[in-house]
C-alpha cells in the first residue's frame, strides 16, 4: 500500500506510465469482468475495430464481460458487443440487480474512465464495498490527471482541456485520499500515457502528423515526469 502523509511537498513513489487500455485489459486476462461505464459512446461511435474502445479490448481476452452503463443508446434488452460479451443498461450506483438477473460473481471489476463523471464518487467506491459478492474481488479504475502536461502546457495561454462532462478531476493525492475513505486496504496508483486517438482520427495528412508527433513529445515529458501523465489507474481490491 502507498502511504502519503500529506505533507505540502512531499516526494510521491509513483512508477513510469503504461498504456492505459493495454494495462486493463491484460487485468482481465481469462477472467469473468464486470465493466462499468462500458459503452463510452464517442469510443462505440467512431473507435471499434481500432483497439482503442476498451470495452471491446477486455473482450477479446477475457472469458466474459459484462458491462453496464445508462446510455440511451443501449437497447432494453441490452447490446450484444462479442460473442461473449453485452452491455446492460443501468445505474453505474445500484448494479446490485445486473448482478441478480444475470447471476454472475465477477472476478475483476473494471470503471474506465467513470468516476471524473460521477456526482459523488467516494459514495461509489463505498458504495462496491457493500456488495457482499464483490468482497475480495481485484477493482481497477482509471481518470484523468489534475496535473496532466498537456493542461499544464495549454494553461499558459489561459486553456484548459476537460471534457464537458466531467464534474471532478483527480490528483495522485487525492486517489489516495478517497481510496483511504472509502476504506480499501491495499492499492497500487499506476499513471497512464496521453494517447491523442480522436485528434489523430479527425485529422489527415500534416495535420496528423502533427498530433502524431505531438503526442510522442507529451509521451516523453510523461516518461521523465510521471507526475505530468495523462492519468492514473488505481488497482486495489473490494
Amino acid at each position: 500500500m502507498i502511504r502519503l502523509r500529506y505533507t505540502p511537498l512531499e516526494r510521491i513513489p509513483v512508477g513510469r506510465p503504461v498504456n492505459r487500455i493495454g494495462y486493463l485489459a491484460n487485468a482481465c486476462r481469462d477472467k469473468i469482468v464486470l465493466d462499468l461505464g462500458a459503452l463510452d459512446e464517442t469510443a462505440f461511435q467512431n473507435k471499434t475495430g481500432q483497439g482503442t474502445w476498451l470495452h471491446e479490448e477486455i473482450a477479446k481476452v477475457a472469458e466474459q464481460v459484462i458491462g453496464l452503463d445508462s446510455s440511451a443508446l443501449i437497447p432494453a434488452d441490452g447490446l450484444r458487443t462479442a460473442a461473449n460479451a453485452v452491455i446492460r443498461s443501468g445505474d453505474i450506483n445500484d448494479i446490485g440487480p445486473l448482478l441478480d438477473a444475470t447471476d454472475i460473481t465477477p472476478d475483476v471489476i473494471v470503471a474506465g474512465e467513470l468516476i471524473e463523471h460521477l456526482e459523488n464518487p467516494l459514495e461509489f467506491l463505498r458504495g462496491l464495498r457493500g456488495i457482499p459478492r464483490l468482497r475480495g474481488k481485484r477493482f481497477l479504475f482509471s481518470t484523468p490527471n489534475a496535473t496532466a502536461a498537456h493542461n499544464c502546457i495549454i494553461a499558459l495561454s489561459k486553456r484548459e482541456s476537460t471534457h464537458h462532462d466531467h464534474l471532478c478531476i483527480l490528483s495522485f493525492k487525492t486517489l489516495n485520499t478517497l481510496l483511504s475513505r472509502a476504506s480499501y486496504k491495499n492499492w497500487v496508483i499506476t499513471p497512464y500515457y496521453s494517447a491523442f486517438d480522436e485528434m489523430k482520427q479527425r485529422n489527415q495528412g500534416i495535420r496528423r502528423k502533427a498530433v502524431e508527433s505531438g503526442e510522442i513529445a507529451i509521451n516523453a515529458i510523461e516518461f521523465m515526469f510521471p507526475l505530468l501523465s495523462f492519468g492514473f489507474v488505481a488497482d486495489t481490491v473490494i
